[in-house]
């Protein structure tokens, strides 16, 4: 069994502040990119597209976060979290290349590889060494983290947009990820016995499959084949038939990157799938948001970084506030009024409309913080209080993987939706061939906005109203069932401070 001593060596406070700029890496990327994606659709064109920037980046985290968390248990969390580091800024760096769709879509994927080392090993660091009761506290300054990106990652994203360029979203990842690969060589030391490598491919390529394919589906259906078309049929086939085939082979092979033994713990399970929904609600907020408030609303990209900005305000405050009741009122009661607030959130976007004020999405977004706050850090606090230390970097891995194929089959189902209803509305008011999907993008820009009639802009912002309401009422819907798994939690259970 892999063993770790950093008590003597390691540098808790310096440590603390390393992950958290690793972390915020990631965390800014999230906000930056999706107050800059009007801009960057706009310019590049194919709207089509649109959501596949963000399902590209998030497949990949969500298939390599299992097998990052199992080598960091083999060869302990410092050198894993290094290479995904590196190659996340290799992948930023071709990004702010990009001079298509399909080429910054290309640059997403080897980004998300590297991203799916940074958020459960920036975690588990924090499991190895803090204790029990520490945890709960400390995961809530990790979340202010959200806070602060969330403040400076719209408003550095509106100004890098509209003075300098977009492209700059992805750069000015450099030189914060070099920071952190030095903190961690320096402050961060650990004595592993390693183990020799027993790396799940045939699992990894299988989930990916499975993964990869249902998300094909979700994107293109009714879109670019029918529904029930010899291809949608195909892939829903491959999908099915290789994720049957990934459940029985990791129930087989010797180090699964998924060990569904973990899953029988029912805190565990509940965590898991309760992350998995609220993947879906989190990714519908703040990719689709920033598209309403600028074309709907015609609001400019810095106001609709403002919107998602109270999200991640309200999620660290929640945060803080759940490390601290977890060990009072307990695990259950803190998921419970969690789950009420991404309900809550969730009904304020199903009432948004062109004539509401930005506000008023703002205070739905902060709502909706609160709900992920309360929730996510009492998820992580419980899994690693659950486990070993040899099992913690792929437990903290599985419950962070959930969220993250949560988010991908959001991306791809809500993106569909977006797509199809959009082409529905058109054609149902019998639209000429000249307004299809791309000339939404015109509606994402002001000076673009300008050069359509009156009759074209009143026709798109109805159809994109129309669409992304569709949209929140899935997102209401995935609320709905966060709320109803997190009823299934044990009761009277509380965070063991030993």
């Amino acid at each position: 069994m892999a063993q770790k001593d950093m008590s003597k060596k390691t540098n808790r406070p310096f440590v603390l502040v390393t992950v958290m700029l690793a972390m915020f890496m990631a965390a800014i990327e999230a906000t930056i990119v999706a107050t800059a994606m009007p801009a960057i659709v706009a310019e590049l064109g194919d709207f089509s597209l649109y959501s596949w920037v963000f399902s590209s980046y998030l497949l990949m985290n969500a298939v390599t976060v299992l097998i990052y968390g199992k080598l960091s248990d083999l060869f302990g969390r410092k050198p894993v979290l290094a290479i995904g580091i590196i190659i996340f800024l290799l992948g930023s760096l071709i990004c702010g290349l990009a001079t298509s769709m399909e080429w910054l879509i290309f640059a997403r994927f080897v980004q998300g590889f590297g991203a799916g080392a940074v958020m459960p090993i920036a975690s588990t660091i924090v499991g190895d060494i803090y204790t029990k009761e520490e945890r709960a506290k400390i995961q809530g300054y990790l979340s202010s983290v959200w806070g602060i990106s969330a403040i400076l990652g719209p408003a550095i994203g509106g100004l890098l947009v509209e003075f300098v360029s977009w492209r700059f979203v992805f750069w000015i990842n450099i030189p914060l990820g070099i920071l952190a690969i030095i903190g961690l060589f320096m402050f961060l030391h650990e004595n592993v016995d390693k183990k020799k490598p027993k790396i799940d491919y045939g699992g990894a390529i299988l989930l990916t499959l499975s993964v990869t394919s249902f998300m094909f589906i979700l994107v293109e259906g009714g879109v670019r084949w029918e529904w029930l078309s010899m291809p949608i049929l195909l892939l829903g086939g491959l999908s099915f038939l290789s994720f049957i085939a990934f459940v029985l082979y990791e129930r087989r092979v010797e180090e699964p990157m998924m060990p569904f033994e973990l899953w029988n713990e029912r805190s565990i399970l509940i965590a898991n799938l309760t992350s998995l929904t609220t993947g879906v609600l989190l990714i519908g907020l703040s990719t689709f948001l920033p598209t309403f408030v600028q074309g709907v609303m015609e609001e400019k990209a810095i106001v609709a970084g403002f919107t998602l900005t109270t999200m991640s305000i309200g999620w660290p405050i929640a945060a803080m506030i759940s490390g601290r009741a977890i060990l009072t009122i307990g695990f259950r009661t803190t998921f419970i009024l969690g789950g009420v607030a991404l309900v809550c959130g969730s009904i304020v976007f199903i009432m948004l409309s062109a004539n509401d004020s930005a506000l008023f999405a703002a205070a739905g977004s902060f709502i909706i913080g609160i709900g992920m706050g309360l929730t996510t850090t009492a998820f992580i606090v419980s899994i690693q209080s659950t486990v070993d230390w040899n099992k913690r970097g792929v437990a903290t891995a599985t419950n962070m993987f959930m969220r993250n194929v949560g988010s991908t089959i959001g991306a791809a189902l809500l993106g569909g939706i977006l797509n199809s209803r959009l082409l529905s509305y058109l054609s149902s008011k019998g639209v000429k061939e000249e307004l299809n999907l791309d000339s939404a993008t015109t509606l994402l820009e002001s000076s673009e906005r300008t050069s359509l009639s009156a009759e074209s802009k009143g026709l798109l912002q109805q159809g994109l109203e129309f669409a992304l309401h569709d949209v929140y009422f899935v997102v209401f819907g995935f609320a709905l069932l966060s709320f109803a798994f997190i009823l299934f939690l044990p009761k009277n259970e509380k965070a063991d401070s030993k």
